[in-house]
């Protein structure tokens, strides 16, 4: 099962906003790069991701499930992009930050480390259990 990175800045979306969209979740609508959405159409319901707050804090807070499959983005006017919905699992007991990545050797070649724009990514299963241990979700 593959694994996912999911950015958000908190002052749009926050980890404390999808927590409280319960078990309903949400869609992550938004997504306007190509290739953040062929990442969204590889995604299967009950794959994983980290919920990463970007610009402000620059931390993966929270772990997310995908709960539909992608399908069109109501927020997309030229009708190209699309969406996943996702809920919360559980919250890391320990965010980690971007800096404590970088300086992660076994992270040195995640995406999240060199290529920090894309909003959707994958995550390999080696970079899932590393950042899971660095969070104390081990």
């Amino acid at each position: 099962m593959a694994h996912w990175l999911y950015k958000s800045e908190p002052s749009a979306w926050s980890w404390d906003e999808q927590v409280a969209a319960g078990a309903k979740g949400t869609p992550w609508t938004g997504v306007r790069n190509h290739s953040a959405k062929l990442n969204l159409m590889a995604m299967k319901i009950g794959e994983r991701g980290f919920f990463y707050h970007s610009n402000e804090g620059k931390a993966i807070v929270g772990i997310v499930e995908v709960i539909k499959e992608y399908y069109p983005d109501h927020t997309d006017a030229s009708g190209r992009f699309g969406m996943v919905d996702l809920k919360a699992v559980e919250p890391m007991k320990r965010p980690v930050t971007l800096d404590d990545a970088k300086k992660e050797p076994r992270l040195a070649t995640m995406i999240l480390i060199n290529n920090s724009r894309l909003s959707v990514q994958p995550v390999t299963d080696e970079e899932w259990a590393v950042i899971r241990e660095m969070g104390g979700l081990a």
